[in-house]
């Protein structure tokens, strides 16, 4: 049994300190971990650090209790904020908590101590402070029960209840001193990234280190070791270290993130547990999909294995699409290639890309504790499936990687694994994505899904190319000097007022603005943006974009063929034609403006507006939806060299003056897509392979546009949104509701907006960073 990979998929590829283990806490199984010491510590002053994977985040857990009633406690909240108990007192966080697809940091300083009470409890996730919606503190000097002789519980209230499902890794739990996060992490330069470091400090009296390192055995000298040299060890419960599903000492840790089963990305039918490991349908009858944390990349060969807990009624698994509706056994919209087993099939089933199942030759029907075994090449877009270590081709065991008789072909890159399961189906599946031992030995070359084995994206730090900065007006010559590029193109909108969009860019030039709101042409503001310099840009005193006391936000690219970004000028001739671009690609997302003749709408082609998205436009500074008006892009499709126009005044009017912003897709950067609206604030999610800065979002019906970023809202939930059709200042509140991922966005509104029942929505989204880095926010 191994865990496939490189040479060593525990190291890091780019150096650094490696964590080589996580526990998981199986809620299901009532698992925790418990301590009392034999006498009281420092009782005024502690910090606590530990890394989070969240499994569950549906219902309230503790990752900490300490005392009889729970004196002191770490609680992420059914609502997924996370409160802080301290001397009995509770505070609860801004932030809310639901990523379950990366890890985060959490650090909590606590100090009675201290004579202002702001003071005495600090929290910072992935080295960012923490703010409160609600604070309480103990008095100056109070004793608490932290590190007191009384029950700690990790992973469980003092109870125990309110049990924690996901991982912990690296817990370190620091008797009398206070310490900021720069003691247990850092930045890594390349990607901006938060990553773990080694602690070098003393413990106390009391603190403990955890790094569940020693899976000889469950108890407290092995898997519930202390490793600080206090010998401080905790007694598990409910943990196990027997090979199989229950095997709870995991590879899946901050500097090598596993796939999972998604909870944000599945019917509300399915009910994952075991740390997103194991799926169990409802009683409710129909088929609940529920897809995977890692769409496959496209590129490399990926294995993973699936074990049956019961003989099932009727069973499917396999790989599919984003799109692919979360019910029903089949579907005629979205890809799928996936088996069927179970006792209504004398054996199993295969369909492939929604063709009706089908028998392939002589095989036996999966029944309870079977394992199958699946094998994506996407070199070749091929997948094989097999069963107990024997794969189902004419082969038999031959090794996937040189047999030509793969069961699926023609696979799409960007599927996702996942399971669909029916009712009934007690006991239900449980994945393993490599994050412990597999049962069968992998095909040569195939690896686990995680994030150190995924390919290395051209652009690892989204800030080097895209960025969104906030600023407060002061009537005088400001610069933004923070950006980590010269900017050609920034887009400048006031927060608190009233007032038109300022778009100026290095081609056209300083001082020349455009306004996504209005149809005016291009205007010459002398007191606008009046220069572009290596690390930002400079404004003057126009009001428009820099009233005294006034916030703003603005939004910056770099053009380029490694960001997918390409400014083109030219003049109209009346006819239709073709104009060239140095994308070096297909663009995905087009905006001209006629900058000479007003009024003259924004024209935007996007490659999902229509089933033929060159039949039509949207525009920039309207609501409507999607027109079909074949005199903006000529009925014809850009290509990787050039963009077509028509015969309309607004993108190709003769002797006048256009400009027209271009965007390729860059994987891990930029994603341009689309994703169609459920009406629930159980959205869907919006998978981008990457932790977003920027969101720009459009119905192909009539709607606003509306535009989120995570300079404006640096946790979760993201409520701040402006309209680039419309003068109107930012917008805050629940209708607006969107959570960013470390791999995507979740849509938590019901607003027509963004999230009407059956709509479909395009989108615009640029990094902050790639999934193979990024933390959960």
């Amino acid at each position: 049994m191994i865990v496939p990979g490189s040479v060593n998929p525990l190291l890091l590829a780019t150096g650094g300190y490696e964590v080589p283990y996580s526990l998981r806490f199986r809620a299901a199984n009532s698992a925790y971990m418990n301590r009392t010491p034999a006498s009281a510590g420092n009782r005024k002053t502690a910090t606590i650090s530990i890394w989070f994977k969240r499994g569950n985040i549906s219902s309230a857990m503790d990752p900490l209790g300490v005392a009889s009633g729970n004196t002191e406690a770490i609680r992420f909240n059914a609502g997924n904020t996370l409160m802080i108990r301290f001397g009995n007192l509770d505070s609860t966080t801004n932030a809310v908590f639901r990523d379950p697809s990366g890890w985060g940091h959490l650090v909590v300083a606590r100090d009675t101590t201290q004579a202002t009470s702001t003071n005495r409890l600090l929290a910072w996730w992935n080295g960012v402070a923490l703010t409160f919606s609600s604070y309480s503190v103990p008095a100056q000097n109070a004793d608490t029960d932290l590190f007191n002789n009384v029950v700690h519980n990790l992973g469980a209230s003092s109870g125990p209840g309110n049990i924690y499902d996901g991982y912990m890794a690296e817990v370190n739990f620091i008797d009398g001193q206070a310490l900021t996060p720069s003691s247990f992490g850092q930045t890594d330069s390349a990607t901006g990234v938060w990553v773990p470091k080694k602690y070098s400090g003393t413990y106390g009296t009391n603190g403990f280190y955890l790094k569940f390192a020693d899976a000889s055995a469950a108890t407290a000298t092995a898997i519930g070791k202390d490793s600080s040299g206090n010998a401080n060890n905790f007694t598990p419960s409910g943990i196990s270290v027997t090979s199989g599903t229950t095997y709870d000492q995991m590879t899946d840790t901050p500097t090598n993130n596993y796939c999972v089963l998604n909870p944000v990305d599945k019917n509300a039918n399915l009910a994952l547990s075991n740390a997103n490991l194991t799926a169990i349908p409802s009683s409710t009858a129909d088929y609940w999909l529920g897809r995977a944390t890692m769409a496959f990349p496209a590129t490399g060969k990926w294995y993973w294995e699936l074990t049956l807990n019961n003989t099932p009624y009727l069973y499917q698994a396999g790989i599919y699409s984003g799109n692919r509706p979360n019910s029903g056994a089949t579907s005629a919209t979205g890809n799928e290639y996936q088996v069927a087993w179970g006792t209504a099939y004398t054996y199993i089933q295969f369909q492939s890309n929604n063709a009706a199942f089908a028998a392939w030759g002589t095989n036996t029907n999966p029944t309870n504790g079977d394992v199958l075994m699946f094998a994506v090449d996407a070199d070749n877009s091929t997948m094989w499936v097999g069963r107990n270590g024997t794969w189902y081709n004419t082969s038999g065991t031959a090794n996937p990687a040189t047999n030509t008789d793969p069961r699926f072909s023609s696979i799409p890159s960007g599927m996702f694994p996942g399971v669909n399961l029916p009712n009934p189906a007690s006991g239900g599946v449980t994945m393993n994505f490599g994050q412990r031992a597999f049962s069968y030995t992998p095909p040569s070359g195939f690896k686990a899904l995680n994030t150190q084995n995924l390919p290395t994206p051209s652009i690892k730090k989204g800030s080097l190319y895209m960025d969104a900065t906030l600023r407060t007006g002061t009537s005088a010559t400001a610069s933004v000097s923070s950006l980590g590029f010269q900017p050609d193109l920034v887009w400048i909108k006031s927060r608190s007022a009233a007032t038109d969009h300022g778009l100026y860019d290095a081609v056209r030039g300083v001082q020349k603005q455009l306004e996504s709101n209005t149809t005016t042409g291009e205007t010459t503001e002398t007191t606008g943006l009046t220069a572009f310099n290596s690390n930002g840009y400079t404004v003057g005193s126009l009001a428009q974009l820099n009233t005294n006391t006034a916030t703003y936000v603005d939004w910056a690219w770099k053009e380029g063929v490694t960001p997918g970004f390409d400014i083109v000028t030219y003049v109209g001739n009346g006819t239709n034609r073709t104009i060239s671009h140095n994308l070096g690609a297909v663009p995905h997302f087009i905006i001209v403006k006629n900058r000479t003749t007003s009024p003259r709408a924004w024209t935007v082609y996007h490659r999902n507006a229509n089933a033929s998205p060159a039949s039509g436009a949207l525009y920039l500074n309207l609501t409507d939806a999607f027109a079909a008006d074949s005199t903006n892009w000529n009925n014809t499709l850009p290509t990787s060299s050039v963009f077509s126009v028509g015969t309309a005044d607004r993108v190709n009017q003769n002797t006048d003056n256009l400009v027209a912003y271009l965007w390729s897709e860059i994987e891990g950067f930029s994603k341009i897509g689309s994703y169609t609206g459920n009406g629930s604030t159980d959205g869907p999610f919006v998978w981008c392979g990457f932790r977003p800065r920027y969101v720009l979002i459009k119905s192909t019906g009539v709607e606003n546009w509306s535009v989120q970023d995570s300079a404006r809202n640096p946790y979760n939930v993201v409520d701040a949104r402006l309209k680039p059709n419309s003068l109107d200042a930012e917008g805050v509140g629940s209708a607006q509701n969107v959570d960013f991922l470390s791999n995507g966005f979740k849509l938590r509104n019901t607003d027509t907006e963004k999230n009407g029942s059956g709509t479909t929505y395009i989108f615009a989204a640029f990094a902050e960073n790639p999934f193979k880095y990024a933390r959960a926010r």
